[in-house]
């Protein structure tokens, strides 16, 4: 799996490169992404030149990518990258075996001065306007007392904020490079990079599925909780407070409480259990539906709307919850939180929730990180949590 140092995948780096390079340089839309567990990259192009909103009702979409907000009040819709071209990279057989399925780039220029346009175009994308206020440990430290205090007075059982860290980019920085250490580091998670021109450039790796529908099945989780991942067998020597326990457990009941909203009894749900995602261990149960045999093909839409934003990244009280972040976060979180995700893409539709993740404006990496409060939680372990969360990704970008 190991995509960079072994010799004969060294003509895919830089075929990605070449195919980076000319698909930004033209304007064209593009998402990469490698699914949890799985030998393949899948690349989706969106030529067409226009940037598309569509209602998130996945079973009326053709195939595409998409890539909706934490939080959009407004009108409800998504960004959405059509496939007008598709296709997907075997990164565990030779790469010359397959080349001749991919789509024709070439190689007209050095792979360093492609390289260096990827980094210029990238560099000049987000309006100058833009500021990206870094978080103070003591402001996200305030914000949770807040948090704690709102909770303590019954305003809310869970609250969830977040923090922004700021890195500058190394003048040499490799887009490609660091899209391919987080496929080798975390083979468990959503590996993933998408660019809408005008809109964002975004990196990341996250371990949550929002849903999942394939064929009659549909899937989602409940994932909370967060430890350091430590000793040789770290899934079985860790242990969980009753603090991290509740904190999954409000998780898995909202679930469960939108199956209610539906009508829908006939569901298995298995865990809590201990999962490792990146060097972190989170607590995460199981819920699958059979479509075919509850009479319900539209799931995957009507989840989708009633679990975005989770408890997990929001709260509870959900609107209450929101309603404190608006108040008090001082920044807009974009896409982190949001959900992204393929879209009737071979017969499948994978949304995720878009954690772990940066993005690449003005030459930094903007990175984001929340910590799930409740009122037995300690700030500065709350920061803690958040440090651990950004340098997943912020390690492999310099």
């Amino acid at each position: 799996m190991d995509i960079i140092l072994d010799t004969h995948l060294k003509n895919l780096e830089h075929y990605l490169v070449s195919l980076l390079s000319k698909n930004m340089e033209e304007g064209n839309q593009i998402a990469i992404w490698r699914k949890p567990k799985s030998s393949f990259i899948q690349i989706l192009i969106d030529k067409s030149g226009i940037t598309k909103r569509v209602s998130p009702n996945l079973e009326d979409l053709p195939a595409g990518f998409i890539v909706h907000p934490f939080d959009d009040q407004l009108d409800q819709k998504a960004y959405f990258l059509e496939a007008d071209s598709y296709f997907k990279i075997d990164i565990s057989i030779p790469f010359e075996e397959q080349s001749g399925t991919l789509e024709e780039v070439g190689f007209s220029s050095p792979i360093p001065d492609l390289k260096r346009k990827i980094r210029k175009i990238i560099t000049a994308i987000g309006s100058q306007n833009e500021v990206f206020q870094e978080t103070s440990k003591v402001d996200f430290m305030n914000l949770v007392e807040k948090g704690i205090r709102s909770i303590e007075d019954g305003e809310l059982h869970k609250i969830v904020p977040a923090r922004i860290k700021k890195i500058k980019l190394n003048p040499e920085f490799d887009l490609i490079k660091s899209f391919n250490q987080l496929v080798r580091s975390y083979p468990n998670a959503f590996v993933n990079f998408f660019h809408i021109p005008e809109v964002g450039t975004w990196i990341g790796a996250s371990p949550e599925i929002l849903i999942q529908t394939q064929g009659d099945e549909f899937y989602t989780m409940s994932l909370a909780g967060t430890q350091k991942a430590h000793g040789e067998n770290p899934l079985k020597s860790a242990t969980w407070t009753q603090k991290e326990i509740e904190e999954q457990a409000l998780v898995s009941r909202y679930i469960v409480d939108c199956f209610k909203k539906i009508r829908l009894r006939e569901y298995d749900e298995h865990g809590p259990k201990t999962v490792l995602a990146g060097n972190l261990l989170h607590l995460r149960s199981d819920f699958k539906v059979n479509m075919k045999s509850t009479n319900f093909p539209q799931l995957g839409s009507v989840m989708l709307q009633l679990l975005h934003p989770t408890s997990a990244v929001c709260g509870m009280p959900r609107y209450k919850a929101l309603e404190f972040l608006h108040k008090n976060e001082p920044f807009n979180r974009s896409f982190y939180a949001g959900f992204i995700g393929p879209v009737n893409v071979e017969e499948e539709t994978s949304i995720y929730v878009n954690l772990r993740t940066a993005r690449l404006v003005q030459g930094n990496a903007i990175l984001y990180a929340g910590a799930g409060v409740t009122e037995d939680s300690i700030p500065e372990n709350e920061w803690e949590e958040t440090e651990m969360k950004c340098d997943i990704i912020a390690k492999h970008l310099n």
